[in-house]
């Protein structure tokens, strides 16, 4: 078991619901990890030994889950097929790093992880795309993390806007069109989230479905 308090130079920080330390080197936190295992209820960021475990809340979870259903209808209704792959670990030890997104998934790449029972990168590719629900304010240069990775496509929805960015290099853009989903609305994304506050999460992702529907049929018109 990881002792913590035997780490005099870690010096715990908390804020709303993030709780950082610092001078953790790979092998504590490899150690800590398996220490709790994968049923614990929050999410990790590692870089260079800052380690930053954050609690997800109510209403960060509420658009996490209504993203991957959007992602899911526009998936079905274009014959694409994706994997979900969740709050997967992606962890790099030569790099120092590693990260769990709120939800990510596999497109371009669906096919080469495909029937795998573990992602190791960089021997895996990592996930085509992945998302952060944004509430709280971050210790750490998620962005960095993700690109260092090779995430291609980020998403990030944030104050009831959606923010997609796009790897170029070693940096991210940001773009009006997602890379694995060039004919989302992504500008009206937000408005189906708002609008489940009062018809329904499914309800909405009804809604969702169908204008994707409409999008698809005018482009092969």
């Amino acid at each position: 078991m990881v002792n913590l308090a035997e780490k005099p130079k870690t010096k715990p920080q908390t804020s709303e619901s993030a709780f950082t330390l610092r001078q953790v080197s790979w092998a504590t936190y490899k150690a800590l990890m398996a220490d709790v295992g994968d049923s614990r209820p929050w999410r990790l960021a590692y870089d260079s030994g800052v380690l930053e475990l954050r609690m997800p809340l109510f209403q960060h979870e509420v658009p996490k889950g209504l993203l991957e259903s959007f992602i899911e209808a526009a998936a079905d209704e274009a014959e694409i097929d994706i994997l979900k792959a969740g709050a997967l670990t992606l962890e790099r030890e030569d790099l120092a790093r590693a990260i769990e997104p709120d939800s990510c998934f596999y497109i371009q790449n669906e096919l080469r992880v495909r029937g795998n029972d573990n992602i190791n990168l960089p021997e895996d590719p990592p996930p085509d795309l992945a998302f952060e629900s944004d509430l709280t304010s971050s210790s750490l240069n998620k962005f960095n993390i993700y690109a260092s990775l090779g995430v291609p496509e980020l998403w990030r929805y944030r104050k009831g806007a959606l923010e997609v960015y796009v790897l170029a290099g070693k940096e991210y853009k940001r773009s009006q069109v997602s890379l694995a989903f060039e004919f989302l609305p992504i500008a009206e994304i937000p408005n189906f989230i708002q609008q489940s506050k009062s018809i329904g999460q499914r309800a909405a992702v009804r809604l969702f479905r169908e204008r994707i529907r409409e999008i698809l049929a005018s482009r092969s018109e």
